[in-house]
């Protein structure tokens, strides 16, 4: 089923959350009973991130260093295929343009189409952490818009290098990201809203913020994009705060700010268990809030850990 399907006929604010594939090494089983608890609140779907290659680079005894490959959360497609064969919910993969090529991209959804994926994030990704700024493959794309169109052309039955013939048509849901605080890499939030809506005229059907901790953030930027013509759904992300790392972490990544009433409670805190308590509260507290004003979903970045959005979500629904 399609997430606007999901988002159409609900009669309430749902619940979600997006997943990390395990790292290379780690069991799949471990994964899936991490998350069953989450089953409680009914997701209809759940995301299911993916990450581009990393490198490294070996030193040999004669001094040359040799970059050497390396993938770190392998198993996207596989995990999407066990997440709804045990829960019977739909998964949404994450598709990025960073370390894909289109054809890559392209076996890729065709791959997803065969297991019964119905729905697909349409990222840019980031670039790789031993890179300063995001360089796109050389028969990649270097925008989340194009990853959009090449989509939208396959559900057309549009395939690459069979220009002229009509193949089998996917039918994908592609869904986009959306940055209440703007993208970090855009000059103003006015421009970030422009390459926002580009993604919807290419086809994307609904947005998913990136994390937020104001949600005066959040009903402004909604309040912007739809001001800017853009009518699709928007979907709000949460993700509380757990440990004293992430205090300066999560602006320093992400680019966002955390509100002056928040960081009071937290410089209170001597323990990552104090934090914990107070992120908790905190997302509960924002969770209430933006189901008062009929949000679509409450979509969770659990970081494949159950039990903080458990807590929260337990007070929610």
């Amino acid at each position: 089923m399609k997430i606007t399907e999901h988002l159409g006929s609900a009669k309430e604010t749902l619940f979600s959350f997006e997943i990390l594939p395990p790292l290379k090494g780690q069991s799949l089983k471990e994964l899936l009973e991490g998350i069953s608890p989450l089953m409680d609140f009914k997701p209809p779907f759940v995301d299911v991130t993916y990450h581009r290659e990393e490198y490294i680079y070996k030193k040999h005894p004669n001094g040359l260093l040799e970059k050497i490959s390396t993938k770190k959360r392998p198993g996207t497609v596989g995990i999407c295929a066990a997440i709804m064969n045990r829960f019977h919910i739909d998964a949404v993969p994450h598709l990025l343009c960073g370390g894909f090529t289109r054809e890559e991209t392209e076996n890729a959804l065709i791959d997803l189409n065969f297991i019964g994926v119905e729905n697909v994030l349409a990222l840019r990704g980031d670039a790789p952490k031993s890179e300063g700024k995001f360089i796109a493959e050389a028969e990649g794309h270097g925008y989340a818009s194009e990853l959009v169109e090449q989509i939208l052309r396959m559900n057309e039955g549009r395939y690459l290098h069979e220009e002229t013939e009509i193949g089998f048509q996917t039918d994908f849901c592609v869904g986009v990201a959306g940055y209440p605080e703007k993208h970090f890499e855009a000059p103003s939030l006015k421009f970030d809203l422009k390459y926002l809506k580009e993604k919807v005229e290419k086809g994307a059907e609904y947005i998913v913020t990136q994390m937020f901790f104001d949600n005066q953030k959040y009903f402004e930027f909604v309040d912007q994009v739809r001001a800017a013509g853009i009518s699709v759904p928007i979907i709000p992300g949460i993700k509380p705060i757990t440990t004293l790392g992430q205090i300066t972490m999560l602006p320093r990544t992400f680019f966002l700010d955390l509100p002056d009433p928040l960081m009071d409670e937290l410089y209170k805190c001597k323990t990552n268990a104090e934090v914990k308590e107070v992120g908790i509260e905190w997302s509960i507290q924002q969770c209430k809030e933006l189901v008062k004003q009929n949000v679509p979903s409450l979509h969770f970045y659990t970081m494949s850990k159950a039990d903080t959005t458990y807590k929260i979500a337990k007070e929610i629904f």
